[in-house]
């Protein structure tokens, strides 16, 4: 990411380039333009003398109002508070000078140490690493062509939960692991925690619309994402598990809990989304 040009009062810009394995389908996938959004905020809140080295963003709130495309994209700042706790940043990602996203990021320093209560439900639903009959999104997969992002996130699903691929109807559910996969060459990516915690926030959109298990597959265009990024997560895999409520006519809601390799709760994340277009003739690569 590149400095743009900041003016007075924490406002400012920056420059980046999104890789066209960011995306799903021709579009960049939401939770990596969240991570876009926190890393220009997390600059933003940086240029500033005093500021801590090791605070992060740990809320994330956008709102989606177009689908950018990969490429060049411009993220104008705006630093609205500068606290001794919390700071908070808001964030426009443009795109051919039209607004993308709507960001409202908090700056704060991450959670250490045991959580004081969890739900052990949270942390229990699948073991910290994928067994030999978890489906990885590659090769053949039906998915692979259309989830660009597996090529640089190794994503890998509990086949229990995913019986759309096999033409059924199930819970709208589904669960598995994924990890960033190692780059061959490094350079220009930030230090290892912050490279971390941009990641969760991906991993916190990561599985495909549960609303597929009800075999209503395609696109379903995100209106509303909020994340937490608790904490930094161990190294590792990163198990997730992605669940909707309530699903009505045309919106749903779904939720993504994702958990680290030590156990801890990471990112949970909501997200309001609309229902697909049920197109039940088509295969499901063509439809995903």
């Amino acid at each position: 990411m590149r400095r743009a040009g900041r003016g007075d009062r924490g406002e400012g810009g920056y420059t980046a380039t999104i890789d066209p394995t960011w995306t799903v389908g021709p579009k960049v996938h939401g939770g990596a333009m969240l991570a876009v959004c926190a890393s220009a905020a997390l600059a933003a809140y940086r240029s500033a003398d005093g500021a801590s080295p090791t605070a992060a963003p740990i809320l994330v709130s956008a709102d989606f109002l177009s689908a950018p495309d990969p490429g060049p994209v411009a993220l104008r700042t705006t630093v609205v508070k500068r606290g001794r706790t919390t700071s908070a940043v808001d964030v426009e990602l443009i795109q051919g000078g039209r607004a993308a996203v709507r960001a409202s990021v908090t700056i704060a320093e991450p959670e250490t140490g045991d959580e004081r209560y969890r739900d052990d439900a949270f942390v229990d639903f699948l073991p910290p690493e994928p067994g030999g009959d978890a489906t990885a999104v590659a090769g053949d997969h039906p998915m692979a062509g259309v989830f660009h992002v597996a090529e640089v996130a190794d994503v890998r699903y509990d086949p229990t939960s995913t019986p759309f691929l096999r033409g059924a109807e199930g819970l709208p559910e589904t669960r598995g692991w994924v990890r960033l996969r190692p780059a061959a060459d490094g350079a220009g990516r930030p230090d290892a925690a912050e490279l971390a915690m941009l990641f969760a926030l991906l991993a916190g959109d990561v599985s495909i619309p549960v609303v597929a298990n009800l075999q209503l597959l395609g696109w379903a265009p995100t209106l509303q994402l909020t994340a937490n990024v608790r904490r930094v997560p161990a190294p590792g895999w990163l198990r997730f598990r992605a669940s909707a409520s309530v699903i009505g006519e045309r919106w749903f809601e779904e939720d993504h809990l994702v958990v680290d390799s030590a156990g801890h709760v990471v990112v949970s994340t909501r997200q309001l989304a609309m229902l697909p277009t049920r197109r039940p003739t088509q295969r499901v690569e063509e439809q995903l």
